[in-house]
């Protein structure tokens, strides 16, 4: 007795010594644990699919749901239900529709230009049951770039919104001739070149197309294509297989959501956080969407506490447009639990829990066409994801040291890169490898070559090369830094600089243009600039700069700033240097040289002094 006493408090003794060595040196043992058990679990299932050669993608997954819980709301759009078995048999009539009178055939790519509505996503699914794949086309880009974007992907077929329709207008006899044939989601049209989708559907059958349509026997088969800037200039159609939609459509359920739970979608469809993450997330729990047609910060918590929502998806500005609107009683009266996205900022973060609550704020990272994900599971604040010594014999990345002058990776005299130490700022890098692999673009080879970095630590290997510039703290916490090269985000969105330069090439008096982003106090991202230098016999017109880009580029591509100068820096390597201006930013009373300001009032580019400069530190700290 004396013994089994004694053997069973050392035994508690022991158990708790481990717990509190644990908690002491592994305080993120047990979540990380159970977080690497998840990955690990849905890994093995799209492993089966490949042994089995039948692969259970994100729309056989939703057809499943809907013969499961046919009645359950799917979807949530300005106040109307749609159920699991409606938007099903609707997405069926459109396949039904392309399938009778659109002669599409498994295979073949379609372009969809619409914004946020239910029918997105009827069409959407109604395409992928044909067996085709779907390119989503950005709303805001201009006439150039969406003619483009059908010789990317291949796209003989387009479908466009009826609210979008109108903005074709000048490039409808374009797709005339590249024998693109162009239906409008709407009754009827005055334009004899354009078919109508509705009428169409409303005579259509609800039965759904052969299962054979859309049977997938690979998961790197191509089943969407979205819209990417780049360095290249022009928007890249990132190749996005079976893989990828699953891999994404998992993010909610890591997480920890369930089938009780209500996802509210107020980013734009054609971008793969919504589409990808958000409906895919939804369909994979079983769960409802409340999608919006368009984010609006006064109208968040009234949807919120009407849909009874407890999960809602995120970019940084987001959140930063929430707690920049007024203070109102009950602001943390509402049922959500969890908010998933990225790029959100501490400051913003910290504020975001004292005015709306300990809201669990799930930050990820993982471009459109990358083959790395991070997932921030324990919630560090200003962390976009955390690792462990399992999660990186997995995945294979590394961080490496980057030369911002020279704008380049540091590499040795035997020519490979160099690690950076712990907690240091390094381009993030992701080894190309089959639990990672890099799917590129479509189109031309060239475009996919340019991702990639070869010979990085030896003789052979190949990493996908993010351009995010990283840092990985001891804790292992990863924390985003800057982005490196031709590309800056704004106001949510990817700006290539090189396609604004060769907008601004076409202005009659600038003869270079060398665009960059320049950071603005109280904004996420950085805000367009522009350095120029006037062509000889010609002089600036801010008015005529104006016109010139509100016509041929989206908002949030146009140069807030533009700096005159006489002549522009270059590296070793005759690339513009930009290193320099991003460092001088916009400041009049630094920078000697002209600066103008994009004033949508004056509808004109006009000089930028001390003053203005004032102002508009002053509105963005507001």
């Amino acid at each position: 007795m004396i013994f089994s006493l004694g053997s069973l408090t050392a035994l508690v003794a022991g158990v708790f010594s481990v717990h509190v060595v644990q908690k002491q040196f592994f305080p993120y043992f047990w979540k990380d644990f159970f977080y690497l058990m998840k990955v690990i679990r849905y890994g093995a299932r799209l492993e089966i699919f490949k042994l089995n050669s039948k692969v259970v993608t994100v729309i056989d997954t939703f057809v499943q749901q809907a013969e499961r819980i046919p009645n359950k709301p799917f979807l949530m759009y300005e106040g109307i239900s749609y159920t699991y078995q409606h938007i099903n048999e609707r997405s069926n009539k459109v396949a039904n529709v392309f399938l009778e009178q659109g002669k599409l055939k498994k295979g073949d790519s379609v372009a969809l230009l619409m914004s946020n509505e239910p029918d997105f996503i009827c069409v959407w699914f109604g395409l992928i049951k044909l067996g085709c794949s779907v390119a989503f086309l950005n709303t805001n880009i201009k006439s150039r770039s969406l003619l483009h974007c059908f010789n990317c992907c291949g796209a003989k077929t387009l479908v466009v919104g009826a609210d979008l329709l109108d903005s074709l207008e000048d490039i409808l006899p374009s797709l005339q001739e590249d024998s693109i044939s162009v239906w409008a989601v709407k009754n009827q049209s005055s334009r004899l070149e354009v078919q109508t989708l509705l009428d169409k559907m409303g005579q259509a059958s609800a039965k759904p197309p052969p299962p054979a349509l859309r049977a997938a026997t690979s998961l790197k088969a191509a089943t969407l294509y979205i819209f990417t800037s780049g360095t290249t200039g022009l928007p890249k159609a990132a190749v996005i297989t079976h893989l990828q939609a699953l891999k994404a459509a998992a993010g909610f359920w890591a997480y920890g959501g369930c089938r009780d739970d209500v996802v509210y979608i107020p980013l734009p469809l054609y971008h793969s956080a919504a589409s990808l993450v958000g409906i895919g997330g939804t369909i994979e729990l079983g769960a409802t969407c409340v999608l919006k047609k368009k984010f609006s910060a006064s109208q968040f918590w009234n949807d919120c506490r009407k849909y009874d929502v407890t999960i809602f998806q995120y970019i940084g500005e987001v959140c930063r447009y929430l707690c920049n609107q007024p203070k109102a009683e009950g602001e943390k009266e509402h049922k959500v639990r969890m908010g998933v996205g990225n790029g959100l900022r501490q400051d913003v973060w910290r504020e975001f829990h004292q005015r709306f609550g300990e809201i669990r704020m799930c930050e990820l990272y993982g471009s459109t066409e990358g083959n790395l994900c991070f997932m921030n599971h324990i919630g560090k604040i200003g962390a976009v994801g955390r690792s462990n010594f399992f999660y990186k014999l997995l995945f294979k990345y590394d961080l490496v040291r980057y030369d911002m002058v020279r704008d380049e990776p540091v590499r040795n005299k035997q020519g490979f890169c160099e690690h950076v130490n712990r907690g240091e700022t390094g381009l993030l890098l992701s080894r190309i490898g089959p639990t990672s692999p890099f799917f590129g673009y479509a189109g031309s080879k060239e475009l996919t070559e340019k991702k990639l970095m070869r010979n990085v630590f030896v003789k052979g290997d190949v990493y996908f090369n993010t351009g995010d510039l990283m840092a990985e703290d001891a804790e292992d916490f990863i924390c985003f830094k800057d982005r490196v090269g031709d590309t800056f985000r704004w106001k949510g969105e990817n700006v290539a600089t090189t396609e604004v330069t060769e907008v601004l090439g076409l202005v009659d008096f600038i003869q270079e243009a060398n665009v960059y982003g320049v950071e603005v106090p109280g904004n996420e991202g950085r805000a367009g600039m522009a350095a120029m230098i006037v062509r000889t016999g010609y002089e600036f017109s801010g008015k005529k700069l104006f016109d010139h880009v509100l016509q041929n580029l989206p908002a949030y591509s146009r140069p807030l700033f533009v700096r005159l100068q006489e002549s522009m820096e270059m590296t070793g390597t005759f690339k513009q240097q930009k290193f320099n201006l991003v460092k001088s930013g916009f400041n009049p009373s630094i920078i000697c040289e002209p600066l103008y300001f994009l004033d949508y009032t004056e509808k004109s580019y006009i000089p930028l002094t001390d003053r203005l400069y004032d102002s508009i530190l002053s509105e963005a700290d507001k």
